[in-house]
C-alpha cells in the first residue's frame, strides 16, 4: 500500500465534534469475534485469566491516564463495553478524540501483551467503535445496555450463536 493511499484512508471519527470534555460509549472486539475472555452460562459471564486481566487494565486505567476515568465497564467473551470519561489536560496539546484513542490503544496493548507474556492465543480486531454520549438520556441509555449486557447475550449482535 502507498503512503499516499494511507494517509487518504477515511477516518471513522466524527468530523463535526468539538471533543472538549465528554464520557464516551467504546467498543472493542476481539480478532475474528473469537471467545477469548471467557464465557456466559446461565446469564452469568465467567471469566478466564485473559478476562480477569481485562477487568484489572479496566480497573487500574486511571493510574496509566489520569486524564481517563472509566465509568462503567462489561467483559463480554469476544469484545468489552466501557464509557470512558476524558477530561481535558492542559499539559497535552491533543485533542480528546486523540487522548481517546491513546487510551483504547493502551488498553488493548496491554492486554495483548499480557497474553504473549503467558503464552495465549489472542489478539484484537484492528479497529474499535466510539460513539460520544450526548445527554443525561442517551448516558442512561448506554450505562443500561452495559449493565445487562451479559444476560441479553442470547440475543446480542456481538454473539455468533445468538436467537
Amino acid at each position: 500500500m502507498s503512503d499516499k493511499h494511507f494517509y487518504s484512508r477515511k477516518s471513522p471519527r466524527a468530523q463535526f465534534a468539538q471533543y472538549d470534555d465528554g464520557d464516551y460509549f467504546v467498543t472493542i472486539c476481539t480478532q475474528d469475534m473469537a471467545h477469548y475472555f471467557g464465557y456466559i452460562s446461565y446469564g452469568e459471564m465467567h471469566l478466564n485469566e485473559l478476562g480477569e486481566h481485562c477487568c484489572q487494565q479496566f480497573e487500574e486505567l486511571s493510574l496509566h491516564y489520569p486524564y481517563a476515568t472509566v465509568v462503567l465497564y462489561v467483559v463480554m467473551p469476544n469484545h468489552v463495553h466501557a464509557i470512558l470519561r476524558i477530561a481535558s489536560d492542559e499539559t497535552m496539546r491533543r485533542t480528546q478524540r486523540a487522548m481517546l484513542g491513546i487510551v483504547v490503544g493502551g488498553l488493548k496493548r496491554e492486554v495483548k501483551l499480557f497474553a504473549k507474556r503467558h503464552c495465549i492465543q489472542f489478539g484484537w480486531h484492528n479497529r474499535y467503535h466510539d460513539h460520544i454520549i450526548r445527554g443525561a438520556l442517551d448516558g442512561n441509555r448506554i450505562v443500561d445496555y452495559i449493565r445487562t449486557n451479559v444476560e441479553r447475550w442470547d440475543k446480542d449482535c456481538y454473539n455468533p450463536e445468538r436467537i
